[in-house]
């Protein structure tokens, strides 16, 4: 059930770039988050160079205007083990697939509750109906 927004400098990813990011990102979260592979909700939003502000050199790390922001919304409950292998793998395969720099990948993850979460119809699908009884 994650949500997830990528940010990145317009023009600087072409549609088929693009393609390979949304699923080196689905299958990194089925690897290390179990998320079903039917559940893939992404954003895409391309910024205008002075739209997007980034620091080149921030704990070492050497970025490029190539950078993406991929932020990850989704329930609580993942290890550090799970979050710290997701990170790896995305950076290694973006390297790879796309291709662009593993420095380029910026990754945060923003957690919350079933009762966050509504896929449609005014419903909170995530939790059951006893739950929003009790409360």
């Amino acid at each position: 059930m994650p949500f997830i927004r990528v940010s990145y400098m317009e023009q600087h990813y072409g549609e088929v770039q693009l393609k390979h990011i949304s699923q080196v990102i689905m299958k990194a979260l089925v690897d290390h988050f179990n998320v079903p592979e039917d559940d893939c909700f992404q954003a895409f939003h391309a910024h205008k160079k002075e739209e997007f502000y980034y620091h080149p050199h921030y704990l070492n790390v050497q970025r490029s205007d190539g950078l993406i922001f991929i932020h990850i919304t989704c329930k609580s409950g993942r290890s550090i083990r799970q979050k710290t292998g997701l990170y790896q793998q995305l950076a290694q395969q973006l390297s790879i697939e796309v291709p662009m720099r593993q420095e380029d990948v910026f990754i945060v993850i923003n957690e919350n509750e079933f009762a966050d979460w509504s896929f449609g119809n005014g419903i909170a699908q995530m939790i059951s109906v006893s739950e929003e009884v009790s409360e």
